[in-house]
């Protein structure tokens, strides 16, 4: 695998370099060996935080994990990866999709019997038109963590979420 090791208010040092390299190569065995693995640490707020991003074909798998110590959110982010892996691995294979990105070895291991997906409740609802300001508020006056809406603006569906630090983000499709 290959790595791209970058620190926001940190300096990266090779001791920090060695543990994400140590503790993510031990998923080597779920990859190809020309995955890129892409490896972002920063402090904030006193918080030692790590994002973790491994783009493979089709998709891309992602944790992020913080702690007051940067070796124990090193630790945390690679057993939330894992995790992912093995919970997504029959879906990999079912649909042939990002299969050239994992090995093949992993690939023929036994799968985990995991519980499907199971969708409990649809909901349907009219969208008004509306910019994506007016969005985040109406967003907040129903107190949730997202909402969709038909941006007034593009004519498309778009996405607003609440982000960490009271900021929001908006999702747009890109065709």
């Amino acid at each position: 695998m290959r790595y791209t090791i970058s620190g926001k208010n940190i300096d990266v040092t090779d001791g920090l370099r060695e543990a994400v390299e140590n503790k993510i190569g031990k998923l080597e065995r779920y990859f190809s060996p020309d995955t890129e693995v892409v490896a972002t640490m920063s402090i904030e707020r006193g918080r030692q935080k790590i994002e973790v991003t491994i783009p493979v074909k089709g998709t891309i798998i992602r944790a992020e994990q913080d702690s007051t110590d940067m070796y124990v959110s090193i630790d945390l982010v690679e057993e939330i990866i894992e995790r992912q892996i093995k919970r997504y691995r029959t879906k990999l294979i079912d649909k042939k999709q990002s299969a050239l990105s994992f090995s093949e070895a992993f690939l023929q291991e036994e799968a985990d019997h995991e519980e499907p997906v199971k969708i409990v409740k649809t909901k349907r609802f009219a969208m008004k038109p509306m910019d994506p300001e007016e969005a985040c508020v109406q967003m907040e006056l129903l107190g949730h963590n997202f909402f969709m809406f038909l941006n007034s603006e593009t004519e498309e569906v778009n996405v607003v979420y609440k982000r960490k630090a009271n900021s929001y983000g908006l999702i747009e499709p890109e065709f």
